[in-house]
């Protein structure tokens, strides 16, 4: 009878002592390293999207329309060659109005191969913005900048 007790005290003994040598190096698992996670991400975390379009060179005209809901912003620019595209009048502040104008940016994307110059009707481009009544709301000037110019309008 003693022998069946002192091997069930040996090993509720050595099952009491697995806790401490959980954190120890004879525990199997713990012969290679604690689990970690190594990221390529950058410090401070990858950049938002990078806009590479241009500036229009020219704005040749820009115009307001007035619509139930707020205004159409419409405006063309010239451009020195044919082909270029993905066009935006890209707003400046999130579209905020800044000391009471609205600004907006006219930028398209170069051609990917070389193309002539051609007709001043082949190279005009032309974007158009929705602004709703809440956007408008205070806004006394809208602006359209060029690479060399800007146009306006006001209220």
């Amino acid at each position: 009878m003693h022998k069946p007790l002192l091997a069930a005290l040996a090993l509720v003994l050595a099952l009491g002592a697995c806790g401490s040598v959980r954190e120890s190096r004879l525990n199997p698992f713990n012969w290679f390293g604690r689990e970690s996670t190594e990221t390529l991400a950058p410090s401070g975390g990858w950049q938002t999207e990078i806009d590479r379009r241009a500036l229009v060179p020219v704005v040749t005209e820009m115009e307001v329309i007035r619509t139930t809901g707020g205004a159409l912003l419409r405006a063309s620019g010239l451009t020195a060659t044919q082909g270029w595209w993905d066009v935006e009048l890209r707003p400046i502040n999130r579209g905020r109005p800044v000391d009471g104008a609205l600004i907006y940016e006219f930028v398209v994307a170069a051609p990917r191969v070389p193309m002539p110059a051609s007709t001043e009707a082949s190279r005009t481009v032309t974007a158009a913005v929705k602004i709703s009544n809440e956007r408008m709301a205070g806004v006394r000037r809208v602006v359209v900048r060029g690479e060399q110019n800007a146009r306006s309008v006001n209220r």
